[in-house]
């Protein structure tokens, strides 16, 4: 592929929402960077993408709490590269659920933090520069629970009300220097999520035929990703049909 092949990084791309994203971003014609902890997942996907789209994927393994292994992804796709056009913020965790408030441990108020807010902003901050010069777009994956409280996991929630706040103030900042900004905020999605924190993953909780899929959420990125200037996707809410029945 030539130099002028967009190139997209995407966080938490072992497995769910990013991996998903990743190999619909390769299906339009996008060479991938993955990024997650585990290398294992990383160069899974990365063989999956190149044998069934025929385009580069690079596995980089990277732990978002760090700024400087953030910092290096950035840097090591525009070694790989030459560019990046492409940026999504998809890397998240949660926490146990209906666990009371003094009960909850401080290891897993940190380890949300770290990972939901921290992450997001190690990663904006690394990306936003090789952005600039391709007038690209940043995505952040938030969640229909940073719109909406939640007394299951308030620590989540307000790590995706917190994304959400980011996310439109880089926004105002970004699309002066010509970067897009989007931000989507999928309902429940049947993927791993949880498997570490619940002792139950979302697709063994929720009923796949009622809820969005990773898929479902790939192709909201991929039409973020596919506004052209001046237009941009600010938000987009992906909801299952039903969502608002317990309101």
């Amino acid at each position: 592929m030539d130099d002028d092949t967009p190139v997209a990084v995407i966080t938490g791309a072992g497995r769910g929402i990013g991996a998903a994203t990743a190999r619909r971003l390769a299906a339009d014609g996008h060479r991938v960077v993955l990024a997650s902890r585990t290398a294992a997942d990383l160069e899974r996907v990365a063989d999956e993408v190149e044998t069934e789209y025929g385009v580069p994927a690079h596995a980089v393994p990277t732990d978002v709490t760090d700024p400087e292994a953030v910092r290096a992804l950035v840097d090591t796709t525009r070694e790989r590269c030459g560019r990046l056009d492409v940026a999504v913020v998809n890397a998240g965790v949660g926490e146990p659920q209906n666990v009371p408030l003094e009960e909850l441990s401080l290891e897993t108020y940190d380890t949300v933090t770290r990972t939901n807010v921290d992450g997001a902003f190690y990663t904006a901050r690394a990306a936003l520069p090789a952005l600039r010069e391709t007038e690209g777009t940043l995505v952040f994956v938030g969640s229909y629970l940073g719109k909406f409280p939640s007394t299951k996991t308030p620590v989540y929630a307000a790590s995706k009300w917190w994304l959400r706040g980011f996310a439109h103030s880089v926004a105002g900042r970004a699309g002066q220097e010509g970067v897009a900004v989007s931000l989507v905020n999928p309902s429940g999605v049947d993927t791993s999520f949880g498997r570490d924190t619940r002792g139950e993953t979302n697709a063994e909780r929720l009923d796949s035929e009622e809820v969005v899929s990773a898929e479902d959420v790939a192709d909201a990125v991929a039409t973020c990703v596919g506004q052209e200037s001046p237009g941009t996707v600010a938000e987009l809410d992906l909801y299952r049909r039903d969502i608002h029945e317990k309101f």
